[in-house]
């Protein structure tokens, strides 16, 4: 457990295709289901300092306590996704933690200068990526701990608890 930020729960990785991911890491490591938001739809989202009209869809699946979240970016908008992508390739980009105070975090660790890209979603969903080392997959995002967060989260995690291999990739339903 970080004594910063609380436990880190999420691995977050950078991939041009989240369903061929997501199909390797049902096939390959036996992790599922992946729960996919596609084309997530932002409130607010800013990439240093500006803001940035990001078309991204995520998939996510659990392997015991481990979030494992695929991200696919499909615009060109400036973004920490792109930036990984020009420099690494497919890969681990950032780890992820709940904080109940996403803004106490940032001023209490004097990280406002290490904000890369944050924002909301449509739904009130805040989040801020800060730039923290120099190797790949050293981004740390910080995530606020909704109500709603914590209860998606806590409902993929008992899926995938459960999971017998069934419907690997589960798509929203239709509004």
């Amino acid at each position: 457990m970080s004594r910063y930020v609380g436990p880190i729960l999420q691995n977050g990785y950078v991939v041009r295709d989240w369903r061929a991911a997501a199909e390797h890491w049902v096939d390959v490591y036996g992790v599922g289901p992946f729960f996919v938001m596609e084309h997530i739809e932002f409130a607010t989202c800013n990439y240093r300092g500006r803001p940035s009209k990001i078309d991204m869809s995520v998939a996510i699946a659990y392997s015991g306590d481990l979030q494992i979240e695929l991200v696919q970016q499909h615009n060109d908008s400036p973004s920490i996704y792109l930036d990984h992508l020009s420099r690494y390739g497919e890969g681990l980009q950032h780890v992820g933690a709940l904080v109940d105070d996403l803004d106490a975090v940032i001023t209490a660790q004097h990280w406002q200068t290490r904000v890369v890209q944050d924002g909301a979603t449509t739904v009130g969903q805040r989040f801020a990526y800060l730039d923290i080392g120099t190797h790949p997959g050293s981004m740390l995002e910080l995530i606020e701990a909704t109500p709603a967060a914590r209860s998606a989260f806590d409902y993929m995690r008992s899926t995938a608890r459960t999971w017998t291999g069934d419907r690997p990739i589960r798509l929203p339903k239709p509004a």
